[in-house]
């Protein structure tokens, strides 16, 4: 976490003591836009790849836990509290879900994370499949800059 960014969770916290279980990054490749989306309530839902998750090393997230949104420079703009995690494959994902992360059609939604999802295994030398497993995340806004 930068110092920006735990700048602007001591000073969200105050004079309480803050939770521990808080992560910050961008969403997606398009950081701005999704934070925006974030920001105005149309995304309340996030996803990733259960496998990234091992690669990099970072530990799933849990109901609770807390992440402080970037923009595309690396500058906090909100804080989100997830509410709900399943983990399920990328073809069952409902269009319920896939509305919620902000992409405004399951169409729209399975596109998107087709075309990342590849681009993303593939850095990694690993082949997308449709079946791939997600951690996918039901988040509140709890705070934002703007």
């Amino acid at each position: 976490m930068n110092e920006a960014a735990w700048n602007y969770w001591l000073e969200y916290w105050g004079e309480e003591q803050p939770p521990d279980s808080v992560s910050a990054g961008q969403f997606g490749d398009e950081p701005d836009y999704l934070a925006g989306l974030v920001i105005n309530g149309t995304k309340t839902a996030t996803c990733y790849g259960y496998q990234l998750y091992e690669i990099e090393k970072v530990q799933i997230p849990t109901v609770g836990d807390y992440s402080i949104i970037l923009n595309k420079k690396d500058e906090p703009v909100a804080i989100t509290q997830i509410t709900k995690v399943e983990i399920k494959p990328l073809n069952e994902v409902d269009e319920a879900f896939a509305i919620a992360e902000g992409d405004g059609s399951y169409e729209n939604w399975y596109t998107i994370h087709k075309r990342y999802f590849t681009e993303k295994l593939r850095e990694v030398g690993m082949q997308y499949k449709e079946d791939m497993l997600l951690v996918c995340q039901t988040i509140k806004l709890i705070d934002s800059h703007a």
